[in-house]
């Protein structure tokens, strides 16, 4: 028995409609269902929701809820906001940073491109403060990932015991190596 894949992804948003809209004009996403209730299937308590559901792609599906009687929405403030972010795959660098200059002329402030090894990336926040990853692979991602895959156990081990971070895989910021780019 094994899970075939994510079905979705869940969030709060501050308000359903602008977070549609955003995530259509932005990231060219289609705004697939809405689903709305006076109360919580699950634990029927009376919460009225909006719910919604954006195509993020590869049948993957980003939802939202959006919940007028609820406090209003914060973030985990003893996480570093860079920790809780939704990271999206883009087809190359080209499509990368078209999206950047596109978010950009949209008055939307973009960090990066930051150069992961593996990957590069842009970071920026939606409407309700969600940080928003876009990911490029860098040409050879599968050597590197195939590098990285016979260390995962050793470096998982090491962090559990000591709670620093391994050397393992240093290379991955280190200029000799980013040559394999």
């Amino acid at each position: 028995m094994k899970i075939d894949q994510i079905h979705h992804v869940a969030y709060r948003c501050k308000d359903a409609k602008e977070t549609v809209e955003w995530y259509m004009k932005n990231l060219k996403m289609d705004f697939v269902l809405a689903i709305a209730e006076d109360q919580v299937p699950s634990t029927k308590a009376p919460d009225p929701y909006m719910h919604i559901f954006m195509d993020a792609g590869n049948n993957n599906v980003l939802a939202f809820f959006e919940l007028p009687t609820q406090p209003e929405m914060g973030r985990d403030i003893k996480t570093p906001e860079w920790v809780q972010h939704i990271a999206f795959k883009v087809k190359d660098m080209d499509t990368l940073l078209q999206f950047k200059a596109e978010l950009e002329s949209n008055g939307i402030e973009v960090l990066g491109v930051v150069d992961h090894s593996l990957f590069h990336s842009i970071y920026f926040f939606d409407p309700s403060g969600h940080r928003i990853e876009l990911a490029a692979p860098d040409i050879a991602e599968a050597e590197k990932l195939a590098r990285l895959d016979e260390v995962k156990w050793e470096m998982l081990e090491e962090w559990s015991k000591t709670k620093r971070a391994p050397k393992h895989a240093a290379w991955l910021h280190e200029d000799e190596f980013r040559a394999l780019d």
